[in-house]
């Protein structure tokens, strides 16, 4: 199929007008109940009919007993009903006319129940409707307001869209996502991909203007060939990250029990990935640090980097992960040294890492700082800073948020303070503003290197 066809027809899924939830429930806990609240309380907009044939009302909204006895157009429809009971469902919504359907419902595939996940993906492609699912936790878009899930209501808007073949993880980490800050333009559970799967959205997303990156949980892939040739595109323009489960033998029996995906040999997936531009993550915790570098810092134009930090200690591990993550640091010319010295004491180092010392104030920082932003030599930046008692982090943080918006052009630059309740504070400030911070040097390094690789991959550098 087209691209532009599949961005077509998923425009339904993520911006529908109306939204019927199939399985709607009146008590609070049960899946059909959740759903229709997220509908309400994250604010969606369009229009919401809960399907349910004993109920008359619920949450103050008026229940329909078939989707056929909905009065309007219905784009998305939610079923959370009993396995056996969804063929029977998806061909009323066929009737109706309905463009997209995600269904919660598990007992197919995952369970070998093979023929009824077959049936349904033939009803479904029989009415022209795409298939989100099933075995799903439901899916986010946030732009629109709409939280067709089970999962927790209040995400964050932002420009990641995070993808899950794993319910419960995916779940979990929205609320981490929450309490992290981090900002989504959606989150889609993609269940046992018996039709919709990472490459349609991968397509989307793409051509998405709320999403600057592109974040997977996978377990396995059906069509690897088409998985790679899309990605190959869509990395050029954004990068994609993806956590790959299943490395180790035990992990791959596990995931066939789980999704029932087979998850093929871990190098093959590894030199597919490398081949097709997706930056490979062995954690959600690296996955969203890079994705959060990738959102918001622009491409750097050059590979030289340097360090700036008030401690010796903090900088040289810096330097390790530079070496370890193929981050390359500038060899410091001497014009460039000597206007760093500026912003030292005698026994400070201008060489790379510059080491502003212990003693180093808020407009040593800022004087270091806007000279790096302003040179052309320098094509990114590492802030590192130890909390002392000449620096106050919040301050400091204000110096750095100043210089960076002030400045005539923009480079990649990561931060990681290291010290008390004032630099984590200081810290989210920072993030709030557009600079990705990190609790470590090593963490920060390595976002600052998924920078410099999907750089490399797209042409920017």
């Amino acid at each position: 199929m087209p691209s532009s066809e599949v961005v077509k027809q998923l425009e339904y899924l993520f911006k529908p007008e109306a939204v019927a939830v199939i399985g709607a429930s009146r008590k609070p806990k049960k899946i059909g109940y959740e759903i229709v609240r997220n509908l309400l309380e994250y604010e969606y907009q369009g229009k919401i009919y809960p399907v349910n044939p004993k109920a008359e009302e619920i949450l103050g909204l008026k229940c329909y007993k078939s989707i056929l006895d909905v009065p309007g157009r219905v784009d998305l429809a939610v079923i959370s009903v009993p396995a056996k009971l969804v063929p029977a469902v998806l061909k009323e919504c066929g009737e109706k006319g309905v463009k997209n359907v995600a269904v919660i419902s598990s007992g197919f595939g995952e369970i070998g129940n093979v023929e009824l996940e077959k049936e349904i993906v033939d009803i479904a492609r029989k009415y022209g409707m795409r298939l989100l699912g099933p075995n799903i936790f439901g899916l986010v878009y946030t732009p629109t307001r709409l939280n067709a899930s089970f999962g927790p209501r209040d995400v964050l808007p932002g420009n990641i869209a995070f993808l899950s073949q794993s319910g419960a993880l995916g779940i979990a980490l929205m609320g981490w996502t929450i309490l992290e800050g981090i900002g989504l333009s959606a989150v889609v559970s993609l269940g046992n991909k018996a039709d919709i799967d990472d490459a349609d959205l991968l397509e989307y997303f793409n051509a998405d203007p709320n999403t600057r990156v592109i974040l997977i949980y996978m377990e396995g892939i059906k069509d690897g060939r088409r998985f790679m040739d899309i990605a190959k595109k869509v990395s050029k323009n954004k990068p994609i990250i993806v956590i790959k489960a299943g490395r180790s033998e035990k992990g791959a029996k596990a995931v066939a029990s789980h999704t029932g995906s087979l998850a093929g040999s871990d190098v093959i997936y590894s030199v597919a990935f490398r081949q097709s531009g997706v930056l490979r993550a062995i954690s959600f915790e690296e996955a969203f640090d890079w994705a959060r570098a990738l959102s918001k810092l622009p491409p750097p134009k050059g590979e030289n980097a340097i360090i700036l930090t008030n401690g010796g200690g903090v900088g040289v591990l810096a330097t390790d992960a530079c070496e370890e993550y193929d981050v390359k640091l500038l060899d410091m010319p001497e014009d460039l040294m000597e206007a760093f010295r500026k912003y030292m004491p005698p026994f400070g180092s201008p060489k790379n890492p510059v080491d502003l010392t212990g003693q180093a104030s808020e407009e040593a920082y800022r004087g270091a700082f806007e000279e790096a932003l302003r040179d052309p030599r320098v094509h990114s930046v590492i802030l590192l800073y130890c909390e002392t008692i000449i620096t106050d982090p919040v301050l400091l943080a204000d110096v750095i948020i100043d210089a960076y918006h002030n400045a005539k052009e923009k480079k990649p630059v990561v931060v990681n303070f290291v010290g008390g309740e004032a630099s984590d504070k200081a810290m989210r400030k920072l993030e709030r503003e557009g600079i990705p911070t990190y609790p470590t040097p090593e963490r920060a390094v390595s976002a600052l290197a998924a920078v410099y690789r999907w750089a490399r991959y797209s042409g920017h550098i």
